[in-house]
């Protein structure tokens, strides 16, 4: 575990008070020791009195002692006051620093959301446009089709007129009559075959629409399988709480991871769980070739789990 580092005004404040402290103690004893040896000094019996100045002469007043050390005392008290006053400001300095930066994310954040919307709005009119233009295609080829059958029959109706009209006349009402029933029952048989085509169309549409949601389901099953593998090889700690990473994972079909790209989200989360992809070595993955495709380079947004 790394050392706690003092941040700048805690060594200011450890700094200055250590020759302060060191002053005070001093005054503080040499006060004691006078007053002690003031009271507790006998003075000699039958001693002959002797013209030496005496201990106030010689030795400063206790009053002059504590005045030094109020003054002393007072010096700390500005110093701790000044000391104090800079730490405030510093505090407020970071504080301020702090709001402006959670501001300028805030606004990145809503930057990033109007572009994003916009993008989808784009995205959605673009794809609009493209279905628009698919269903003009296939219009324009659908009536294609209907002019070309046209063309067809009435060719067909052409030739059956000019061989009827080289028979005898006799024979012209026997062949116009099957003509119309000829062409009632192509009609017949075309709109059997129309319905035919629909019914096939639908039933086509149906099937690769259960499939796909099939695929769907298999590859957000895969996904939870894939989360839970790198999970159990994520080395993470509590500062990841709360943060996430997406990654863009590539695979072979047997599910060996071949790359592994970091995207947006926090860069230590990111990196971890990078490592923790590159530690599965092999991720689950489906015998499914659509369900493979899908899962073949694919993003995951992933985030640490906590017991």
């Amino acid at each position: 575990m790394a050392k706690k580092r003092l941040s700048m005004p805690q060594l200011s404040k450890n700094v200055a008070w250590k020759p302060v402290g060191y002053s005070v103690l001093l005054h503080v004893g040499l006060v004691g020791a006078m007053v002690v040896s003031m009271e507790f000094t006998p003075a000699p019996k039958d001693s002959p009195q002797l013209s030496s100045p005496s201990i106030s002469e010689v030795t400063p007043a206790p009053q002059e002692i504590v005045r030094a050390v109020a003054v002393d005392q007072a010096a700390v008290e500005a110093q701790v006051q000044r000391i104090r006053d800079q730490q405030e400001a510093e505090r407020r300095a970071e504080q301020q620093r702090v709001a402006d930066i959670e501001r300028r994310a805030r606004e990145a954040e809503q930057r990033r959301q109007r572009e994003e919307q916009r993008a989808r709005e784009v995205a959605a009119e673009r794809e609009q446009a493209a279905e628009q233009a698919r269903r003009e295609r296939a219009q324009a080829q659908r009536e294609q089709a209907e002019a070309e059958r046209q063309r067809e029959e009435a060719a067909e109706r052409l030739r059956q007129q000019q061989e009827a009209e080289r028979k005898a006349q006799e024979e012209r009402e026997r062949l116009e009559a099957e003509r119309q029933a000829q062409e009632q029952a192509a009609r017949e048989r075309a709109e059997r075959e129309r319905q035919l085509q629909e019914r096939l169309e639908q039933e086509q549409a149906q099937r690769n629409q259960a499939r796909q949601q099939r695929v769907l389901t298999e590859v957000e099953r895969y996904q939870a399988l894939i989360r839970s593998a790198i999970q159990r090889n994520w080395i993470t700690d509590s500062s990841m709480r709360g943060k996430s990473c997406v990654l863009t994972i590539n695979m072979a079909r047997d599910g060996f991871v071949t790359n592994v790209q970091v995207g947006e989200g926090d860069r230590a989360v990111c990196d971890s769980a990078r490592a923790a992809v590159l530690r599965a070595g092999n991720l689950p993955i489906s015998e499914d070739p659509d369900v493979y495709e899908q899962l073949r380079s694919f993003r995951l947004r992933v985030e640490p789990q906590f017991n």
